[in-house]
């Protein structure tokens, strides 16, 4: 029951991105973030051999994602896309969200490719007694 006079649209890249499972997901980053006497209230915690170099590994529950561009330099952002929201779900010499394609760099956070404009949020990163600390 195709409508020939209907303009031609592509399906979504990403076709489970939802309204729903978006809000959903920004629901549930909030409410981990948010709960008080949570194991992950406080600051992430890893350690170095946890996270790859030239890549980086996304910690879903504290809502975080930590690289490393080089050794021994580390970096982490928020997991969330700034243009719908959606949770970044690959990290490989980009972070990738899988919503609409967006790409950031794993060095400071930036577009690498759209359609969001606003890089990744920053987090705090520190090496504390031989363990990545983000605040």
């Amino acid at each position: 029951m195709n409508n020939p006079a209907a303009p031609h649209s592509d399906p979504p890249p990403c076709t489970g991105c939802t309204r729903r499972g978006v809000l959903l997901g920004v629901g549930a980053v909030l409410a981990a973030g948010c709960a008080s006497g949570s194991a992950d209230s406080g600051p992430l915690r890893a350690l170095p051999a946890e996270i790859p170099v030239g890549g980086g590994r996304i910690f879903p529950k504290q809502g975080l994602v930590v690289t490393q561009p080089a050794p021994g330099e580390f970096r982490a952002f928020s997991a969330v896309c700034p243009h719908q929201g959606c949770a970044v779900a690959k990290i490989g010499d980009t972070i990738e969200c899988p919503c609409h394609g967006r790409k950031f760099s794993i060095t400071d956070g930036s577009v690498l490719r759209g359609p969001a404009r606003e890089p990744l949020a920053v987090g705090d990163v520190a090496l504390e007694a031989a363990e990545i600390v983000v605040r």
